[in-house]
């Protein structure tokens, strides 16, 4: 995949006839329990082309080579497990129903997420037995951050919360942080329980060096993830969202009355 990907963006450039640049402002960000900061990347491309005929011959054959070249060295030096790991097969289909979409009761839509063992082994074994006790069912995504991460995975009951204190031993880092991937979230090595959080953005793949590693990913539906309500902002005490402390020690008794506009899950099951 990271081979066909290197040489269609060749392809693109070569073909462009007008320049293209995205940029951004450089934020900080506290990423899920543990601090780190991400400045959003800027990416500029122009390609000059020639209308001549009598060029025409001479252009195809350096855009052959070029052709060739990409995929030498895309073969050369992309990962064999990452391009192995998307390629595989394997894993559940589980679809989440969500009220509150936007804010609003009575929004509700559906998405769903395909697992990948071949990913990551012990957090797609953890996520699918959180989802067949159905920890997951009246779980709010309690921190949304627009164009970063969607987060969401403590109970709404403190003691459904209390049976699944038992950390993960972390899994290696075989695909990247991209959007739609789904990963769990840590509070440092070796820390993994029930937290998890969806990517917003492909240019989250910062997050691979540390330690995040995917084990699913949204295959239908991220729509309907991006409809999450992002009113209230960063947790506490960053922000005027939900401290995580209480949630852990009080659960929705916290969260309902503090927070109503919180999108949450109203069922979640394999299909």
């Amino acid at each position: 995949m990271n081979t066909i990907r290197s040489i269609t963006t060749t392809l693109l450039a070569l073909f462009a006839i007008q320049a293209s640049a995205f940029s951004g402002v450089p934020t900080q960000l506290p990423v899920l329990g543990v601090r780190s900061s991400a400045a959003c990347p800027l990416f500029a491309s122009s390609v000059d082309t020639d209308d001549n005929g009598d060029s025409l011959s001479r252009r195809e054959a350096a855009f052959k080579m070029a052709v060739c070249t990409a995929a030498a060295a895309s073969m050369a030096t992309a990962s064999p497990s990452l391009v192995n790991a998307e390629e595989e097969g394997g894993g559940k289909l589980v679809e989440f129903t969500v009220a509150n979409l936007d804010g609003e009761e009575g929004n509700t839509g559906t998405f769903v997420v395909k697992t990948h063992p071949e990913w990551a082994p012990l957090g797609a074994e953890r996520f699918e037995a959180l989802v067949e006790s159905s920890f997951f069912d009246g779980c709010r995504a309690f921190r949304v951050l627009p164009g970063f991460v969607a987060q969401f995975g403590i109970a709404g009951d403190p003691k459904v919360q209390d049976k699944w204190r038992t950390k993960l031993i972390d899994d290696p880092v075989k695909v990247t942080n991209k959007k739609g991937n789904m990963v769990f979230a840590t509070g440092g090595p070796n820390t993994r329980t029930t937290q998890i959080f969806i990517n917003y953005s492909d240019r989250n793949s910062f997050l691979d060096k540390q330690g995040f590693s995917p084990f699913a990913e949204i295959v239908e539906g991220m729509d309907v993830v991006e409809r999450f309500y992002a009113g209230y902002g960063e947790g506490a005490p960053s922000g005027k969202g939900p401290n995580q402390g209480l949630i852990q020690a009080k659960g929705n008794a916290y969260l309902e009355p503090g927070f109503p506009k919180l999108s949450y899950f109203s069922k979640v099951s394999f299909k």
